[in-house]
């Protein structure tokens, strides 16, 4: 079972956590890692890396649906960088959000 809201606002046990890490595995722990390794703040609560590793799952979430309905718009069975491209530009939010991101449209290891 994963903890409510009201017992993330606390403080988070260690039952907590290793719940949470079920629910999330491994992206706090990355998330927590990369927050502290850049110095963001002196001071991190425990939520702080629950909170944005779900942000992110969220993100991506919505990202791959949108994706995933492009393809399947153009008859497509993959997912490739232009559908991304075109799934962020048709959703006014996400267009905002990624404005300023560039979308490679080169596959990664091509020979």
């Amino acid at each position: 079972m994963i903890p409510s809201i009201g017992n993330l606002q606390n403080r988070l046990t260690s039952r907590d956590r290793k719940q949470i890490d079920k629910w999330l595995p491994g992206a706090i722990g990355n998330v927590e890692h990369g927050l502290r390794e850049g110095h963001y703040a002196q001071r991190l609560s425990p939520t702080v890396p629950v909170y944005l590793a779900a942000v992110i799952e969220y993100l991506t979430a919505k990202v791959l649906e949108l994706a995933g309905n492009e393809a399947q718009n153009h008859g497509e069975r993959n997912i490739t960088p232009l559908l991304l491209d075109m799934a962020v530009h048709n959703d006014s939010l996400l267009s905002t959000l990624f404005d300023t991101t560039t979308i490679s449209q080169v596959a990664p290891g091509g020979d």
